[in-house]
Order: C-alpha cells, then structure tokens, then sequence
C-alpha cells in the first residue's frame, strides 16, 4: 500500500520555525505592522502619551488602606505613603480625562491626541481612567514581563496591544506621540523619560513635543538635572526640554497650547 505523502505546514503557519531564533525578524515586524493595522483601523492618528509608576493607587483605594492600618490590619507607613502618593493618580486621571474630552472637542474626523499608556496599573490605570470617563478611545501598549502583569481594565479592548519586545513598544510610545507626560515613577519610567530626552536632544526626533514632569517635589528630589548643567555635561537650554508643574491645569495649559501650535495641522506620525 502507498505512504500518504508527507504534508509541511506553510512557512508562516509554522510555529516551531515562527517562535524560533530565526523566526525573530518576523516577530519584529509582526510588532510593527499588527499596531499599524489596527491603529489604521479606528483611525488613531497621533497620542498624548503618560508615563508613571505601576505601583501608584487611586486616592480611594490609598483611603481604604489607612483605614484597614489604623485597625491594625496593614502597615501604617505603607499607607500613609500610598494615600501621600495618591495624588498624582488623581492629576493623570483628572489630566487625561481633560485632555480627552478636550482632543474630542476639535471638531476632526480623525481620532487626534488620542491618550496612551504602557496598559498597567498605576499611573497608567489612572490616565486610560480618566479618557474612558471621557468617553473616548484610549491606548494601551502592555509587554510581557516574568512576573504578574495585567491590562487594566480602562483601555479601550480594540485598541489593547501587548508586546514582547521593549524597543518596539518603545517605538510605538514615540511614533505617534504629539506630547508626553511624565508622572512619578522608577526605572520604567527613568528609562523612557531619559530615553525620550537623548532622542529629542540628539534631533533624532524633530517634531516639536510638549514634554512635561509632573510633581516637581519628586522630580527635583530625584533627578538634579541643574548638577549636569553645573558639570558642564548638558547645556543649559537643555533644561528648556521639561516643564516641571504640580498643576492640572498648568499643564492642560502647557500641552493643549503646544498642541495647537506645532501639531494641529501635521496628523499622523513624525519622528
């Protein structure tokens, strides 16, 4: 009796070779184009981006932990400092909820300023919050990582993106950012602000982007950016890159008025 011949799945059905080491390319540029696709589809043209800590909380849940503390059922500090750092989840939330209903009011058939965030928690949880409250799109741009991680559950479900590469998402933060804004955060956080910072410095990106630090007290107590100035190491316009506020409404201000001045009429990407 005849052998039934031997069948071979299609190059790009073949999950061995596509999750292997020289199926990475097609990887990459699965995490380049899916995004493009999809951001195409719902017609998301350019970003307000949020950085911030995954570790923040909203001021209701920081009260429940004092509360849950004081009858001896946490750590006191902990909380305190969870309800001090609360905050700013309520500024990205209130900022992002502004911003939203603001980039609505424009009047386009585009979906313009759109805001985005890494998808965690945190900050994160905060500013896609506050556009849902707005009742507008928002992004979020989640990786994968060896410990628990989860998107939280704001973002827009048609617009949730999950990467395994840092760099590409990365890409995809600055791609079609037209501002970004940089709440208090760690190593995350420190990376994407000095990494945004070398880009625009070295006018590797052109285009002209709001760039704000919100909570000053955090910020200057943890980045003494006049000491690289003092060493000569950076210059002194450089400094001019940041707007430092503790204010909602400043940078509503800052951003919106940046926006209309140097990205209003170019939709789309620009590096």
């Amino acid at each position: 009796m005849p052998k039934e011949p031997t069948t071979y799945p299609k190059a790009y059905e073949n999950q061995e070779f596509l999750h292997s080491r020289d199926g990475r390319a097609l990887r990459i540029l699965a995490e380049y184009h899916e995004p493009m696709s999809r951001l195409a589809h719902y017609n998301v043209t350019d970003t307000v981006v949020f950085m911030g800590s995954a570790r923040l909380h909203s001021a209701e849940d920081a009260a429940a932990a004092v509360a849950a503390a004081k009858r001896g059922d946490g750590d006191p500090a902990a909380a305190e400092r969870m309800q001090n750092m609360s905050v700013y989840y309520e500024a990205a939330r209130e900022l992002a909820r502004r911003l939203t209903e603001w980039s609505k009011g424009l009047g386009d058939d585009q979906r313009r300023f759109v805001v985005c965030t890494g998808g965690g928690p945190g900050i994160m949880e905060a500013a896609n919050r506050g556009a849902s409250e707005a009742k507008g799109l928002n992004v979020g741009l989640t990786i994968s990582l060896p410990f628990e991680e989860f998107d939280n559950p704001y973002i827009s479900r048609e617009l949730a993106f999950h990467f395994h590469y840092f760099f590409m998402r990365k890409f995809w933060f600055l791609y079609l950012a037209k501002a970004m804004i940089f709440f208090p955060g760690g190593y995350g956080t420190l990376d994407e602000l000095f990494e945004t910072l070398t880009l625009v410095q070295t006018q590797k990106i052109r285009k002209k982007m709001p760039m704000v630090l919100f909570g000053a007290a955090f910020w200057d107590k943890v980045v003494n950016l006049d000491a690289l100035v003092e060493a000569g190491t950076i210059s002194p316009e450089d400094l001019d890159l940041l707007y430092h506020t503790d204010s909602v409404d400043d940078a509503f201000e800052f951003v919106t008025s940046g926006l209309l001045e140097h990205a209003i009429d170019t939709p789309g990407p620009t590096l």
